[in-house]
């Protein structure tokens, strides 16, 4: 036996593994701030690893950082923006603002673009300019919003908070009954989301 040359991938041998991320994190802004809801189902392909996984990470009080896609690469690389706007706040004598701390991981992870990171986040917080909402992927790309929803139930999540976001959400409690009523119908329809 010997190892392949040099830029020649090995082929895996049988059927290969299947990645499949089920999730449904979602985050929307309104008057009354950003809303924030996630499901805590973990799966590993068909499998449930686990009904109760904290998805939402702080990066700072008053950041937080969703998690959909591979566990390991959401949390390591959110713990390291995490360190990164510490040391930031502590040079600048000022709170970090929001889309500095997600055009920070936009950059982190597009330094490692097509190596196999599986990440999909919203950061998302309150700074000197209001409520901010960030979508950040692995592939380094970071889009600003009013609302997002990622993982594999994120579509029926989306048919919820459009429907709801076209009325009026005015009030901190009709914010959380909206999230609650979209992670809800995710977890319904999506297999891979739940718990």
């Amino acid at each position: 036996l010997a190892a392949p040359p040099w830029g020649v991938e090995a082929a895996p041998e049988g059927p290969g593994f299947q990645m499949l991320h089920g999730t449904t994190t979602l985050a929307f802004k309104s008057p009354a701030g950003v809303t924030v809801a996630v499901d805590s189902r973990a799966t590993a392909g068909s499998y449930i690893a686990s009904q109760s996984v904290l998805k939402v990470l702080p990066i700072n009080p008053r950041i937080l950082g969703t998690m959909a896609g591979g566990a390991a690469d959401c949390s390591f690389w959110q713990r390291l923006v995490a360190r990164q706007c510490r040391v930031q706040e502590l040079r600048n004598k000022e709170p970090v603002s929001v889309a500095a701390a997600s055009k920070l991981l936009a950059n982190l992870v597009y330094q490692y673009k097509g190596m196999g990171l599986s990440l999909g986040t919203m950061v998302c917080g309150w700074d000197k300019r209001g409520p901010a909402l960030y979508y950040v992927d692995s592939e380094g790309q970071r889009v600003a919003g009013r609302a997002f929803a990622v993982g594999s139930g994120s579509s029926y999540a989306y048919g919820v908070l459009d429907r709801g976001l076209a009325g009026a959400v005015a009030t901190a409690e009709a914010a959380c009954a909206l999230a609650r009523r979209a992670i809800y119908q995710a977890a319904r329809r999506d297999a891979y989301s739940g718990g």
